[in-house]
């Protein structure tokens, strides 16, 4: 038996990873459960607490801390599993479960749970959270999706697709660079487009409203490449409060780019031309192959390469965004670069790395915690001699 958790520890295990009943009229006396403390629909805050008395809808609640508070069964969560050994239990039975026979089951739920054990083993976080809960979580911690096409109907496909993708769980990052900028025509509505980074606020005002099981926001990426017109509206949005507050922003930067900052060139802020035909059909977000197609290209600015570097040093230095990926450095080391190039990426959600990945990519992950499976090597280097 695993030592029981406490604090912020326990809160965190049962509002994200333990299996649940998210329904709290079922709950009596002595139960332990998750209640609402702040019914804030931006920043929810959840308790844990020991129901100690119930008159119909009616509940009181005393909090770990001691203090009790009346509220309503309709704010309440009733973990059905209340340790990590529980929850170790559901996700080797799920795993196991992918062989066919009932004894062979049995072993690999064993041999998993042996691993699970005291977290030698951590799963990422939606395997915990899925695994042996729920056919609808996903088990991928993280996906990239399509650019959207530059259309209304392509950025509404791609809305949709990020929705269902976060409201099972799962993170979403993405590359806007495929949406013309700000105020250039849109000749179908006699109007012109409000620009990638407004689009971009629609993407992560949709991620603040999507709850992924207990307190946990869906989670976001927006990147934009280097040469976009709204490239210096991207670097600076998060300076100003409410425009794009709930994804992470990350500037895709090229060699050419660098190499501009260096020798203190000019830089082009560039798109394709949205009245060359084929437009719709043939821009995917990939400039390099518009101009070997023969297609035109408008110049929308030009700017010092050193004053949009010191414009992103200083924006990240007043509001941490954006990062910055050397996008067509990872493209050039990654061994797909042939065939399925890296677009976007992911933040990890329970690490600080930046994952990359080609459209449609996901992420599994797990952990080790290798000082806890040193004896697991033993018995395997000991095994490999024997």
């Amino acid at each position: 038996m695993s030592k029981q958790l406490e604090g912020l520890s326990e809160k965190i295990f049962l509002d994200r990873y333990a299996k649940k009943q998210p329904d709290g009229r079922s709950c009596k006396v002595g139960d332990t459960v998750l209640v609402l403390v702040k019914d804030d629909p931006k920043f929810p805050s959840k308790e844990v607490g020991e129901v100690v008395s119930r008159d119909g809808m009616d509940v009181g609640i005393r909090l770990r801390g001691g203090k009790e508070v009346k509220t309503t069964v309709d704010k309440l969560v009733l973990p059905i599993e209340r340790t990590q050994d529980e929850m170790w239990s559901r996700l080797a039975q799920s795993i196991a479960s992918a062989e066919r026979q009932p004894a062979k089951q049995a072993e690999w739920a064993g041999r998993f749970r042996s691993m699970l054990d005291d977290w030698k083993l951590v799963p990422g976080g939606r395997i915990m959270a899925g695994a042996g809960a729920s056919d609808e979580l996903t088990l991928f911690n993280c996906y990239v999706v399509p650019s959207p096409k530059d259309s209304r109907g392509g950025i509404m496909e791609t809305l949709s697709d990020m929705t269902e993708i976060m409201a099972r769980g799962g993170g979403v990052g993405m590359n806007l660079s495929t949406l013309r900028p700000r105020r250039a025509v849109v000749a179908g509505v006699n109007g012109s487009s409000s620009g990638a980074v407004s689009w971009g606020g629609l993407f992560s005002y949709t991620t603040g409203l999507i709850e992924q099981g207990g307190s946990r926001r869906g989670a976001l990426m927006i990147m934009l490449n280097d040469w976009h017109p709204d490239l210096m509206e991207f670097i600076t949005v998060k300076q100003q409060m409410g425009e794009v507050t709930n994804a992470n922003l990350s500037v895709c930067v090229s060699d050419a780019f660098m190499d501009a900052v260096k020798q203190d060139l000019e830089w082009e802020l560039v798109f394709p031309d949205t009245k060359e035909a084929g437009y719709d059909e043939l821009w995917d977000g990939d400039l390099a192959k518009w101009r070997d197609l023969g297609k035109r290209v408008v110049t929308y600015r030009k700017l010092r390469a050193r004053e949009v570097w010191h414009t992103i040093m200083e924006s990240a230095w007043r509001s941490a965004e954006p990062g910055v990926v050397f996008m067509e450095r990872y493209n050039k080391m990654s061994n797909s670069w042939y065939f399925n190039p890296i677009v976007s990426d992911r933040y990890g959600q329970s690490c600080c790395d930046q994952r990359s990945r080609s459209k449609w990519k996901n992420i599994r992950s797990s952990r080790n915690d290798l000082a806890k499976c040193k004896c697991l090597l033993y018995r395997y280097q000991k095994n490999a001699k024997d």
